[in-house]
């Protein structure tokens, strides 16, 4: 049996669950409707939010 390429993603919820101004979790940075739809997504979308979307929300926070 082989190991598969990518372990499955886990939630980015840090248990800091309260929506900023911004409309992002401030534990998280995920939208509601991001964690309202995590369960739903296959690992590839998550991972394309793990790697790309929340990255980018947190460097735009420390910018501001």
């Amino acid at each position: 049996m082989t190991a598969p390429l990518h372990p499955p993603v886990l939630s980015p919820c840090t248990g800091v669950c309260v929506l900023g101004r911004d409309g992002y979790c401030d534990g998280c940075l995920r939208s509601g409707d991001e964690i309202a739809r995590w369960i739903a997504m296959d690992d590839a979308q998550r991972r394309e939010l793990m790697e790309h979307a929340l990255p980018l929300r947190e460097s735009l926070r420390t910018c501001g």
